[in-house]
């Protein structure tokens, strides 16, 4: 049988190492690209090892890279990077790029001394991510190290430098040294005049960025959005109004693309500038709303007062931010409006949105104004539970809110535990001290403060004043006011000359007063003349009261307790027919006395009454007890003090207006509900009046009850039948 030889084959060629090694790293590259996790990182960092392709420096920077952008935690890039061998320059210098823009821009300067330590050498792409990780960090110390290194390598005349300090050197506050360096920069990009404007934004010197852009308009560098919507903060934040509508007269006449950000600082800035008709009209452009621009919206229809326009705009928004409700809530507690700032405050909480310093700093300030003792206990719980207790400004918020809610002692409490104190902490509770009364322990402060060597400012003198006006304290007054100017320079203030008048006025010292009025460097305002006025119409000297009352018009004819004051004044005299005179020009121009209101907090529940108020649901009681109160009033020799009530009224008439008023009603209200030997505490929107303080010291005795009245100006505490104004108010 006959062989077939069969043909002998090749034996395979073994495989190329270089080619195999070089597929692998291919592989491994587009591995780590497409890599979407952690773990998948660190799969594939296991596969370099064992392909024994750890030596090579673009695989592990490739690594390193990933790790960045798919952790915040840079760990384990930074654990990987360290493996590195002598990295080449351009590798580390993607490397620090990538640091400077994370969470963590530390680790730049931490890799940076790493390189250094290892005798790797820099260049000039390598400082501008470090000079942006120390403007991050406000790390000034670190960035004039590097700046001294790029001058002596000659780093600093190349332009991606020069920015970078310029930048640096703003973002650490030292703008002088940011705009010499921008000044001496012969190309300076759109991106240099940005940070150089933005710097100054930054620090507040927003006059400084007008000139500035002028400067940049004059030069070749056409100005972007980004430099517009700069600008714009800066005039909304300066109030400069006219210079940000000739901004937005230059975008338009340029035909420049108005983008959402854009239109966004454009509402913000004339919102700023309480310019609201031009902000809705732009605001009712803008589509879709966003937060920013809503939320600057609120902001400005609060400052102007108009609460409701802001809530509409508060209620529209689908997604609100905590900026933004804390705007709202600030809204509402500078507005007068603090019941609805607490009630949004709970509806921010139920939203699942957490406060801030902020925040707590404006519930904190609504609680003051409501006076609302309870609710500022359970704010001060929330404050210490939720980790605000160890803020200053928290802590000197809570000193004025427990004194304005009637609790010195609270107040005092709050200061006496601070660990840490500064001159608005001294200030408040001296303030606290004085609007109670209590001109011994507020002067007693003041000398301890001195004592502890705490400056005190123009607003501490103010308080220290007013508890010597308020307590008649002529002499110490003087002595105070003389230290001032003499012993800590600080030149007298309005707040000053009025308290003095005040000071003069109480005391009957009224030619003095006068005299001090038209001696003082200032010209007199409204508050001047209205504490001069005031105390005319306590001591009687009408003559001189209606010429305060007069050139307090001059100032300001819508004044309305000026009219009101006037017209007081003619009744007291009688004179019937000029009363009907003022209040016939008061209705011509729409000016309204404001009406008496009082307040009562009872079971976590504010009760409002006003005067011969009728519409509480227990008002038929009310005026039962009232009536009961007076008749055991009069068996102590109370009777009705008709000389404040400046209408023309019978005699009984006049009894009911008197006994009708609004801290009467709140008063029967508390002795009906509050449990026997418990404190009654009220606000009175105005100044108490003579009988009403009357009707309150009486009753603290025959009922063996201690009454709280806050009024507009103090706070009156009423025990068996004194008060600790001691009848001076």
């Amino acid at each position: 049988m006959a062989t077939i030889s069969q043909p002998i084959l090749p034996f395979p060629s073994p495989p190329n190492p270089t080619t195999v090694h070089h597929h692998h790293h291919h592989h491994l590259f587009s591995a780590l690209t497409s890599a979407s996790s952690h773990t998948h990182l660190k799969q594939i960092h296991a596969q370099i090892l064992r392909s024994g392709l750890d030596r090579s420096n673009s695989l592990l920077l490739k690594l390193v890279i990933s790790s960045c952008a798919l952790s915040s935690s840079l760990d384990y890039a930074l654990s990987v990077f360290n493996q590195i061998s002598r990295p080449e320059t351009h590798l580390s210098n993607r490397f620090l790029r990538e640091l400077s823009r994370s969470v963590e821009p530390e680790n730049t300067l931490l890799v940076y001394e790493k390189l250094r330590r290892d005798g790797r050498g820099v260049d000039r792409f390598s400082l501008p991510p470090l000079l942006k990780a120390a403007s991050r960090l406000s790390a000034l110390v670190e960035g004039m190290e590097i700046h001294g290194l790029a001058s002596k390598f000659g780093f600093d005349t190349d332009p991606f430098v020069q920015t970078a300090l310029v930048g640096m050197y703003a973002a650490c506050g030292r703008i002088s040294e940011a705009r010499m360096l921008f000044d001496k920069m012969s190309q300076r990009d759109i991106v240099t005049w940005n940070i150089m404007i933005d710097g100054y934004c930054q620090s507040g010197l927003f006059d400084d960025v007008l000139p500035l852009f002028e400067d940049m308009k004059a030069s070749d560098v056409e100005p972007d959005e980004i430099i517009f919507s700069t600008i714009l903060s800066a005039c909304g934040r300066a109030g400069n109004l006219t210079y940000g509508k000739a901004i937005h007269e230059f975008i338009t006449e340029k035909n420049i693309l108005v983008d959402p950000h854009l239109q966004s600082a454009l509402v913000s800035m004339y919102a700023s500038c309480g310019s609201m008709d031009m902000a809705q009209n732009l605001f009712d452009k803008l589509s879709p709303k966003n937060v920013v621009a809503s939320t600057v919206m609120v902001s400005g229809y609060s400052k102007l007062g108009q609460v409701e326009a802001a809530r509409l705009i508060f209620n529209q928004m689908v997604a609100k931010d905590l900026i933004c409700w804390s705007a709202m809530i600030s809204g509402y507690a500078e507005s007068d409006w603090p019941q609805e700032a607490l009630k949004l405050f709970h509806e921010m909480q139920v939203s699942g949105i957490k406060p801030d310093q902020v925040t707590m700093l404006s519930v904190i300030s609504a609680c003051a104004h409501l006076g609302a003792l309870d609710q500022a206990k359970w704010i001060h719980m929330f404050v210490d539970k939720n980790g605000f207790g160890e803020a200053l400004p928290v802590n000197n918020a809570l000193i004025d809110m427990y004194a304005k809610c009637g609790s010195l002692e609270r107040a005092r409490d709050v200061f006496n535990r601070m660990y840490r104190k500064n001159v608005i902490s001294w200030t408040s509770m001296i303030s606290a001290f004085a609007t109670h009364g209590d001109a011994s322990n507020a002067l007693k402060l003041f000398r301890q403060m001195k004592t502890e060597n705490v400056e005190p400012n123009w607003v501490t003198f103010v308080g220290v004043l007013y508890a010597c006006s308020h307590a008649g304290l002529v002499e110490e007054g003087r002595k105070v006011f003389t230290s001032m100017v003499n012993e800590y320079n600080i030149m007298p203030k309005h707040e000053h000359y009025g308290c003095m008048v005040d000071l003069f006025g109480r005391a009957n010292l009224l030619r003095e007063a006068l005299e001090l009025v038209e001696k003082m460097p200032l010209a007199p305002n409204v508050v001047i003349w209205g504490s001069l006025m005031a105390a005319c119409r306590v001591h009687g000297e009408f003559e001189l009261g209606e010429f305060a009352a007069k050139r307090l018009l001059e100032l300001d004819p819508n004044h309305d307790g000026a009219h009101v004051l006037l017209s007081n004044i003619y009744a007291k005299e009688r004179r019937w027919g000029d009363v009907g005179e003022v209040r016939k020009l008061m209705k011509h121009r729409g000016i309204y006395k404001e009406r008496g209101c009082s307040r009562i907090e009872l079971n976590n529940a504010i009760h409002e009454f006003l005067m011969a108020d009728r519409n509480h649901k227990q008002a038929d009681e009310i005026y039962t007890k009232l009536d009961e109160v007076v008749n055991e009033l009069k068996l102590v020799g109370y009777a009705p003090n008709t000389r404040c009530v400046l209408v023309d009224l019978e005699e009984d008439e006049k009894n009911e207006a008197v006994l009708w008023h609004s801290e009467k009603l709140a008063l029967c209200y508390g002795l009906m509900s509050e449990e026997k030997g418990t404190c009654i505490r009220i606000i009175k929107n105005l100044r108490i009046c003579e009988d009403c303080h009357t009707f309150m010291r009486l009753v603290s005795k025959v009922y063996e009850r201690e009454i709280i009245v806050r009024d507009r100006t103090r706070f009156h505490h009423y025990k068996d039948g004194l008060c600790s104004c001691k009848d001076y108010w």
